[in-house]
């Protein structure tokens, strides 16, 4: 059990490389124990067999022998000489590594006479030669003519050997051949059942990986589904699945937490704003006509700054920041409404802007730029991006049912440098279009603030500063296809 523990705790890259080494080990010894028990086979079925050629060289050795003999007692020449003493010396080491693969006693005690016969043979036979090199004719034909009669019986006896011997390696082959292929049946079931020990081993030892994952997956479904009151995971090992289990338990139970924390919150709001409708309305409409007409921009800026350091002295950074924003979108205002203003400044004024909505509308705006910092020098109209900026949020992304984007892009062409508002709102029809652009919108036609409005003054702005054609565009391809803004600046000058 500890060893098992031992192995769950270890890393899982560790792990895979020891399952990894006992599988190939495992099929490395299979495969050494049936090469080295068919080689054994093998050899054994050769085995039975070499007698039988040994026996067979054996008596090739003793013709060369025999003939060599009769070569030289007829020719008596040198030649015929040497080839009998060489052929006497290979027949003599062939002789001396005769094996019989026997047992029996009988055939045991041919090969002992095979091997009296051929030395008894030998020395005949160099009895032979040595009277014809003597010239002794009466001794060496006598001689001769018994070596033939020796020559004979060996061949007799070396022939019946082989054939008791053949007969008998016929019987242990057949009995070998049978072995063989029970062999090869006991081999190919070890080897089968080492492929399914091997899968078993990589089953139990993956499990430890799976099992945990396979219950992190689906508690993480439930957890998406919304199911957060079931039960902690059980964190089994310290390995990396181990960790990330336990960092999900974490994250599970700070969510719960979080998620109570904003049901308290909704109670306690839900409680301010019940009580505040209790108020009374007129009380509530003197005071807001007393602030109405107590308030101006600069009374409204000066307000936005003290509270802005109200904020930061109780250490709410993000009211502060808030406010600052706030704070420094109307100083904007108050300073540039009738004064010219860099692009740099302008885009400023928009990521006030944008911060300011997001706050409001919990970060549904998403804003992009692209901005060419070489050309943010340029002098244009002042609040002339924020009101384009202000009517494709109001009137192009507000209430879509996707998510709405504005980009602000600040790029060159040509002659020219380019201001870019695009969102990817509702669009805008060519009708509605040119009545824009030729300021024939009436206002029934849109709210206060509406696109037609909003843009003939920024419009008429941008034709009196620079006097020049196609300086403000309006493009859509459509319904729900968005709307591009572009004004077209003259760089020469500036």
């Amino acid at each position: 059990m500890n060893n098992r523990r031992y192995f769950a705790n270890l890393p899982i890259q560790t792990r895979l490389i020891l399952i990894f080494l006992l599988t190939t080990a495992l099929i490395f010894i299979v495969n050494v124990y049936v090469y080295v028990n068919m080689n054994h086979i093998i050899g054994r079925i050769e085995a039975l067999y070499s007698s039988n050629v040994s026996l067979n060289e054996l008596s090739d050795k003793l013709s060369e022998v025999q003939d060599g003999m009769t070569d030289y007692l007829k020719t008596k020449s040198s030649e015929s000489l040497e080839d009998y003493y060489r052929y006497a010396q290979e027949y003599t080491e062939v002789l001396g590594e005769l094996r019989i693969s026997s047992t029996s006693s009988e055939l045991l005690f041919m090969k002992k006479s095979i091997v009296d016969l051929s030395y008894t043979y030998l020395e005949k036979a160099d009895e032979a030669v040595n009277a014809k090199r003597g010239r002794n004719v009466s001794k060496y034909v006598s001689t001769y003519a018994e070596c033939s009669r020796i020559y004979d019986y060996l061949n007799n006896y070396i022939y019946s050997l082989n054939n008791e011997q053949f007969k008998e390696s016929s019987g242990n082959y057949e009995n070998l051949i049978n072995s063989l292929k029970y062999s090869e049946v006991f081999c190919l079931t070890i080897l089968v059942l080492a492929a399914i020990c091997n899968v078993l081993l990589i089953m139990l030892a993956t499990q430890s990986i799976t099992a945990p994952l396979v219950s992190l997956v689906k508690r993480a479904n439930e957890v998406s589904d919304g199911q957060l009151d079931g039960e902690l995971l059980t964190v089994e090992s310290t390995d990396e699945i181990g960790v990330v289990t336990g960092a999900f338990n974490k994250m599970l139970i700070s969510l719960r937490d979080y998620i109570e924390k904003v049901r308290d919150n909704v109670l306690k709001e839900n409680a301010m704003k019940e009580k505040e409708l209790r108020m009374n309305a007129a009380l509530k409409d003197a005071q807001l006509k007393y602030l109405q007409a107590q308030i101006n921009p600069h009374f409204l800026f000066n307000t936005l700054n003290a509270g802005a350091q109200l904020a930061m002295l109780e250490g709410a950074d993000r009211t502060n920041n808030y406010i600052q924003k706030m704070a420094d979108f109307f100083r904007y205002n108050i300073k540039k409404d009738h004064e010219l203003t860099t692009i740099a400044d302008e885009i400023e004024l928009i990521d006030n802007y944008i911060y300011i909505l997001n706050v409001r509308f919990s970060g549904d705006i998403h804003f992009e730029k692209y901005i060419d910092e070489e050309l943010t020098y340029i002098e244009i109209p002042s609040m002339t991006l924020q009101p384009i900026v202000e009517n494709a949020v109001n009137y192009g992304i507000r209430n879509i049912d996707w998510d709405g984007l504005i980009t602000l892009s600040l790029y060159r062409e040509d002659d020219r440098a380019c201001i870019s508002v695009k969102d990817n709102g509702i669009g805008m029809s060519e009708d509605k279009i040119e009545r824009v652009l030729k300021d024939e919108l009436e206002a029934s036609a849109l709210s206060d603030d509406s696109n037609g409005i909003g843009l003939t003054n920024v419009i008429s702005r941008l034709d009196l500063h620079f006097n020049a054609d196609n300086i403000f565009s309006i493009y859509s391809e459509g319904e729900n296809m968005g709307t591009e803004v572009i004004i077209r600046i003259p760089v020469e000058g500036h």
